[in-house]
Formats: structure tokens, sequence, C-alpha cells
């Protein structure tokens, strides 16, 4: 068994067991007493140079040193790269998205014996379910990033739209925003960020992964998937979302009034607030709509912290990841500019960040009391794949073609399927048919 390599380990979750007993657990009999030295820190979110400076103030035995890193595939490279080499920081943030394929080939520490207890008692399944897999905690929740409605409220009132619950009454909002003014829109179809359509999927009920004792199932075209994906499909075939940039161009087109309601996540308040600041006032969040009315929801975004392989000094690591994650001061040092809508992971947590947003620019309306509504509706049973990298890129590669015509949606999760599973075949998976 010690013998398998990493590959075949990762032919499924349960595996990630199998790997941990292999590797061993970080610091396993290592106490808080322990908990003393230095650490480095890789992140690319927003804060995370103030959360280590307010650490280092309160912790005179542990000394964080701060490295800011890019964001995306390349910080995933990079993190990969150090580990390799034997140079990877104690401590770094890792996309729930990604955290499958880190545990799977063994680049991080198995974290259960130190900071399982603490996941376990902190924080809720609808997050519990991304960072313990195989029966092993590999990761501490930072944040959760619930589904939100965003619309325009002036506009709304202005013209007589309802806020929809369901997404029949969606699509009935998008039409009559562009009957009211011709150049607007009520949502958004990003061309090259496929997380919002994976988030909305799993909102519906779809299953991209799933994984037996020796194997994974790969579902990505599944019938609630291809439903939604059918219908944001139809709606960008009839012009009746915008199809755009999820970067500089969609923020754009927010403050030229062309969007004016459109899906995110929690986050996105506090992104409003910081980059269109003269429209406070006019905008509101409501829960996301549903396609029977009944509350559901599922995550748009969220990061972890995990301690990579090899790592120098796993108790005083564990120990910052605890108090960046679970610690009221160090959830005021994430939010201390005034402008992240943060959510939590930790429920407790929520009304430090709350109190740091205020609810000015919502005209009073408290935005943290809908993103817990749907925090608390987040479906269970969702599993990201173990090269949720190939999967992205498969679909991101196509998404400019659903807004000219020239692919359909549930053409393209198809497609992103067998992408999907020759790549896990290729790294000596076994994957078993739909």
């Amino acid at each position: 068994m010690l013998r398998r390599t990493a590959a075949t380990l990762a032919g499924s979750l349960t595996a990630l067991a199998l790997l941990a007993t292999a590797c061993g657990g970080p610091g396993e009999g290592a106490s808080r007493a322990d908990a003393t030295g230095k650490v480095t820190f890789w992140s690319f979110v927003k804060g995370s140079d103030q959360v280590a400076a307010a650490f280092n103030r309160t912790h005179p035995d542990i000394e964080v040193t701060f490295e800011t890193v890019p964001s995306g595939q390349e910080y995933y490279s990079k993190l990969t790269n150090a580990v390799k080499a034997g140079t990877a920081p104690d401590v770094a943030v890792v996309e729930y998205p990604h955290l499958p394929e880190f545990a799977a080939q063994g680049k991080i520490e198995d974290l259960s014996d130190t900071l399982g207890p603490v996941v376990r008692e902190r924080f809720p399944a609808a997050v519990r379910q991304l960072v313990d897999l195989g029966g092993r905690t590999w990761a501490v929740p930072r944040d959760a990033a619930p589904l939100l409605l965003m619309y325009r409220k002036d506009f709304f009132t202005r013209h007589g739209i309802t806020v929809p619950t369901t997404w029949d009454a969606y699509r009935t909002m998008t039409e009559q925003v562009k009957e009211a003014d011709a150049e607007a829109r009520g949502g958004v179809l990003y061309t090259d960020n496929p997380g919002l359509l994976t988030a909305l999927a799993w909102q519906a009920g779809g299953r991209w992964f799933s994984a037996g004792e020796d194997s994974w199932k790969v579902t990505v075209d599944d019938t609630p998937s291809t439903r939604t994906a059918a219908y944001w499909g139809d709606l960008a075939r009839r012009d009746l979302v915008l199809p755009t940039s999820s970067l500089d161009p969609f923020w754009t087109s927010v403050q030229k009034n062309r969007t004016v309601a459109y899906v995110c996540a929690s986050w996105c308040a506090g992104a409003h607030q910081a980059t269109v600041p003269d429209q406070a006032g006019k905008w509101a969040v409501a829960p996301v709509p549903t396609w029977d009315g009944k509350p559901a929801s599922a995550m748009y975004g969220g990061s972890s912290f995990v301690i990579p392989k090899g790592t120098g000094n796993s108790p005083a690591a564990a120990e910052f990841i605890k108090w960046i994650t679970t610690d009221p001061e160090g959830m005021k040092a994430w939010v201390a500019s005034g402008t992240s809508s943060m959510f939590p992971a930790d429920p407790s947590l929520v009304p430090v960040t709350k109190a740091a947003f205020g609810t000015d620019y919502y005209a009073g309306q408290d935005v943290y009391a809908v993103g817990a509504a749907s925090y608390g509706a987040i479906r269970h049973g969702w599993t990201w794949g173990p090269v949720m990298g190939t999967t992205n890129t498969a679909i991101a590669d196509e998404l400019a073609g659903v807004a000219d015509g020239t692919v359909t949606l549930p053409g393209v999760l198809a497609r992103a399927e067998r992408t999907t599973v020759t790549q896990m075949r290729q790294r000596g998976m076994e994957v078993t048919a739909p």
C-alpha cells in the first residue's frame, strides 16, 4: 500500500486517507508550546499583509513573513514547483476547487490531528465538505461565498420590475429590463470565467464529481447542469444577458448602467462599494433565484489555508492558521479596510465582518442577513474534482463561442467532461462511465 504512486492514490478521495497514512500528519504530538519560530506565508488575498502584521503584534514567539503571490494558475504552478524544490512556504492559500488536486498529489500536509478538531467544531457542513476529503482534513476554511442576486433597486422601482425568486421569473425580469432600456441587461455571461456557471450548476443539484473506493465518477454534463447551461445559453442567444469579461469590462458595464442585475456572491457587496462608490444607495441584494422557488444555494469563490508538504515549522504554521480563520481579532484584521464584505466560513465571526462593513452603501439593508440565509441553503454533496484546472480551462476556452452563437453551452459542458476524463486517466486515475 505504501508503495503506491501519487497518481494511483489520486484515484479516489478515499485514497487520500491512505496517502496520509503513508506520509504522516504535520507535527504529530505537537502542542501549542511548540508553536514558536518563523513562518513564511504566501497569499494573494486582499488584506493578507495586514493580517500577518496583526498576528505578529500579538504573538511575540512567532514571526510571520508575508510574501504576496500572483493569483490564478500562475500561483498554483509556483506553489507546486516550490513543494517539489523543497522551498514551499509554511502557510499558503488554496481556493476550494484546487484543494483536492493538492491533497491527492501529496503536496500538502494532513491536518486531521492538529486542526481537524477545530474544523469540526467551528465550521458548518456546507464548507467542511470542501476541506474534509477522504475522511481527512486538508485545510482550514477562511471564507464562504454564498450566492446572492445583486440588483439596481432604483431601476427596478422606476420600471415596476419585481425581484425574481425563480429562474422562470428571472427570465421575465431580463426581458423587462431590456424593454425598459435597450442598452441595459439584467444579467451577465462571463466569457472568461467558468466559476459562476459552476456555482449555478451546483445550486441546481449538479454533482460533477463523486468518488468511490477506487475510482472517480465524472458527470460534468449531468441533468441539472445541462438544464442550467441550456437556460443561460438561451438567455445569451436572445441577448437578454451581457456577454463580458469578469474583470474591468464588467465593472464598466455597471458604471455605465448597462448591467442592472446579476448573480454573484457575498464578496460582491464589498466590490461594489469599492469600485462604484457613486452608486451608493442604488443597489440591493436578494436571495438567488431557484428552479422551484425553495431556498437553494452554492458557493462562488472562497479560500482556505494549507500547510504545504515539507514545511519546517508545522506547529507555528497551525497556530497562525487557527488565528486567521477562527479568532475575532484575526477576522478584524482581514476586514480592516472597511470595504470588504467577506463572509466568514465560521458563522460565529459574522458579527465582526458585518460591523466593519456597515450598511450605508446599501441604504441600511443588512446584506449579511441575506448572505447567512444563502450560506444555510448551500446544497450538500458537492465535490470538486482532482483536475479542476483542466476542467475550468476546457469550459473557459469556449465561453466566448457561447456568446457569439458558434457553440452551445450544454455542448461546452459535454466536451469539458471528455477533456477532464482524458486528463484524469493520463494521470493514472480510474474513471467509471456515468
